[in-house]
């Protein structure tokens, strides 16, 4: 497989980025490792005051380049500003972060909302990976990591269409990899555990910072890996939650989920 880097440079060294849920949790932390890396950046999320923070921060800090685009994925022409954005000037990765999950049952909770998870989740990261991948197949060179989650591979009651929509990235990611062989561009489904937003609280066995989720993926996305899943725990639990029964492991999910959600 091609290498996406020229001969001689850093593995991570993408020399510009744009991610997505910039202004927050997972994202910022994409957004800050990048920089510290020397990556120019073009940061998107919903709160534009937040990311102007950001930009002033990563600015002096690292000394890169940081453009704003406040936008609302779920927003069609928020959506198609960025769009145009990547077609218009490309990136060499997109980081395709933004992302929700409503949590309750599902026939409990409001479809409006539901139907939004999967415009976020799922149509913005398609679109978006659409307008990027074309530049970056002809120019040789480039990556895209999507952040899917663990939820994608089991059933995932309290969040069934959150882990439908990751169950959706992660297959699409893996079959982009396989499409993009040979090209010198990169396909890369991250798929954490439970991760906390909040950095001050210390990793547990259950829960993973999300620095080192953020660094795992990108470190992914450079060695052209289809899957990143971040932390030992996680690692190891993979291949008994795709050898376990079905009807063992829907049981085990519930069980977690409501765990989970006792220590949030």
């Amino acid at each position: 497989m091609r290498s996406p880097f020229p001969p001689g440079s850093p593995r991570t060294a993408y020399r510009t980025a744009l991610v997505t849920g910039a202004s927050s949790g997972i994202g910022e932390s994409f957004a800050r490792i990048l920089a510290g890396r020397g990556t120019d950046l073009v940061i998107v999320a919903r709160r534009a005051g937040r990311l102007d923070e950001l930009a002033r921060e990563l600015v002096e800090r690292y000394r890169v380049a940081v453009e704003v685009l406040a936008a609302d994925l779920t927003d069609p022409v928020q959506r198609g500003e960025v769009e145009h954005r990547l077609r218009a000037e490309p990136v060499e990765l997109l980081v395709n972060n933004a992302g929700y999950g409503a949590f309750g049952a599902f026939a409990g909770q409001p479809l409006e909302e539901q139907l939004a998870q999967v415009e976020l989740n799922v149509l913005a990261l398609m679109r978006l990976t659409r307008a990027a991948l074309p530049g970056m197949v002809e120019r040789g060179r480039g990556g895209v990591l999507n952040v899917s989650s663990m939820a994608g591979f089991t059933p995932s009651p309290g969040s069934a269409v959150y882990g439908a929509t990751k169950a959706f990235v992660t297959a699409f990611s893996e079959s982009l990899h396989a499409e993009l062989a040979g090209t010198g561009v990169h396909v890369t489904a991250l798929c954490p555990g439970f991760t906390r937003t909040d950095e001050t609280r210390e990793p547990s066995l259950l829960w993973l910072r999300r620095e080192d989720v953020a660094r795992a993926g990108l470190d992914a996305v450079a060695a052209g890996r289809a899957l990143c899943v971040p932390g030992a725990q996680y690692k190891a639990a993979l291949p008994a939650l795709r050898a376990m029964p079905r009807s063992l492991l829907r049981a085990a999910v519930n069980r977690m989920w409501r765990q989970a959600a006792g220590t949030r």
